[in-house]
């Protein structure tokens, strides 16, 4: 079975994974389409309509996707690992009596109350987050409301307890010491695309997670995960939960950042290593981890709320802007991803590791790499995308009847100079452009018009990106 993609697939959603190992990731063929008929998902759709932008464009990047000349043999995936209980927003906040009322954020979620205004304020952007929830008695009595309500899914999202490893599948190694007495609940509150509670209106469908995770914050599997990585000898390794840390005080995020890099430094050289990132809130402890973390990690995948948030905590272009508008802006992305690599990525005068980073947002995404590092990347971005498309309908192809292409038709490659105009084709769907040693691969998403799940996408895409990707082996 396709062990890494097809448990991704299966629901095996958070790449964040504390101490588990994949063996021989395959590409998934037959494989994929036995897993579909496992999952009982319904008949495989054929491929349908030709002659529309969306099909032109599927029929691209299936002519576009070809295998890297070397594939990942063994991915050690870490380290935060959940019980993921994925359920409708509106109901489950009308289940615990709540009313809709006025949206406000909150850094840290303190009461029912708190946890109400920041879902409604998310729901009315059709934008995703996550927080800390700091009560931990009123939070389990959430969590035992939401995992006993009907039509809730309880997905492996580490910290292993009894159920969690239940869940694991046969060929993913588990070692002893990730194993503990209590799974770590997190909730994911879904809302779909014009969805209405009182007089809110959700523009987009999207996800709201909360939990009082204290494993998961402290990273505490992180020594036992690298530990690990001498007998395990994987040829990448993936990580995430850097921003579990939020729940933590400042002290411990200070000490616990330098460890982190220090565990992260004694990963075998020659390793890539691709670090998920996920919503925060703290610029102060993103500022840290943008330079301390980055030039320790290869590879960063984030959406744009990640990397605005980013810009913003480390001074970076566009960073006066509060928010994104509508589809975020092609040119002002690049420019941050530019300003990623270009001051915290690999050069000769820096003693840093990045050269990749995997961009995505509903419409498109962006690969951009450090040229002659990296192999592949034009099939790892569409492949990135076209697993949005399937993942978010829950088909095993792309749908064209239930995905819209929602891409700028045209765009500018960089705000901050004079970049290119680009017209996009959907006969040839991934763009290209170089900028002072930085290439660029863009391409639009096939959204699905009403998305079974809309949690995980983030990482499947990210795994799906870096399953087509190839690394230099001079790295």
């Amino acid at each position: 079975m396709a062990l890494w993609r097809g448990s991704v697939y299966a629901g095996f959603f958070a790449l964040a994974v504390g101490c588990v190992f994949l063996l021989e990731p395959q590409l998934p063929g037959s494989a994929l389409r036995s897993l579909w008929n496992s999952l009982q998902l319904g008949p495989v759709p054929s491929p349908l309509g030709p002659g529309s932008p969306e099909g032109r464009l599927a029929a691209a990047w299936d002519a576009l996707i070809v295998r890297p000349a070397r594939s990942w043999r063994r991915v050690a995936v870490g380290v935060n690992a959940c019980v993921d209980v994925v359920l409708s927003g509106v109901k489950l906040l009308q289940a615990l009596g709540l009313n809709p009322g006025t949206g406000k954020d909150h850094t840290e979620l303190h009461s029912r109350n708190d946890l109400e205004e920041a879902f409604i304020h998310f729901m009315g952007k059709g934008a995703a987050a996550e927080r800390f929830f700091s009560d931990k008695e009123s939070f389990h009595d959430i969590a035992q409301i939401a995992s006993e309500f009907p039509g809730a899914q309880v997905l492996l999202c580490g910290p292993v307890g009894p159920k969690l490893h239940e869940l694991l599948d046969d060929n993913v190694f588990v070692p002893p010491e990730s194993l503990q007495e209590m799974d770590e609940f997190h909730l994911i509150l879904e809302y779909q695309a014009g969805e209405e509670w009182g007089q809110l209106k959700a523009p987009h469908a999207n996800r709201f997670i909360f939990s009082h995770d204290l494993s998961n914050g402290a990273m505490n599997m992180l020594e036992v995960f690298v530990s690990s990585l001498e007998e395990f000898q994987p040829d990448l390794v993936v990580l995430s939960g850097l921003h579990m840390m939020e729940g933590q005080s400042k002290e411990f995020q200070r000490k616990r950042l330098l460890e982190v890099v220090a565990s992260i430094s004694d990963i075998p050289t020659g390793i890539p290593v691709h670090l998920e990132l996920a919503s925060m809130t703290n610029r102060e402890l993103m500022g840290s981890i943008v330079h301390q973390v980055f030039p320790a990690v290869t590879s960063l995948g984030l959406n744009e709320q990640e990397l605005l948030f980013l810009s913003q905590s480390a001074s970076g272009p566009h960073s006066s802007l509060s928010a994104w508008i509508g589809v975020p802006d092609v040119g002002m992305v690049s420019d941050i991803l530019f300003w990623i690599l270009k001051e915290h990525g690999r050069s000769e005068s820096r003693a840093s590791d990045l050269t990749r980073i995997h961009f995505h947002t509903l419409a498109y995404h962006i690969l951009a790499t450090v040229d002659g590092h990296w192999a592949n990347q034009l099939a790892a971005v569409a492949a990135g995308a076209r697993v949005a498309g399937t993942q978010a309908c829950a088909t095993a192809t792309i749908d064209t009847h239930r995905v819209s292409l929602r891409a700028p038709l045209e765009f500018v490659t960089s705000r901050s100079e004079a970049g290119s105009r680009i017209v996009l084709n959907p006969n040839e769907p991934v763009v290209e452009w170089h900028r002072e040693g930085v290439s660029f691969h863009f391409s639009p998403v096939l959204v699905c018009k009403d998305p079974v799940r809309t949690v995980g996408l983030g990482d499947a895409i990210s795994a799906e990106g870096l399953f087509y990707s190839e690394v230099h082996p001079h790295h």
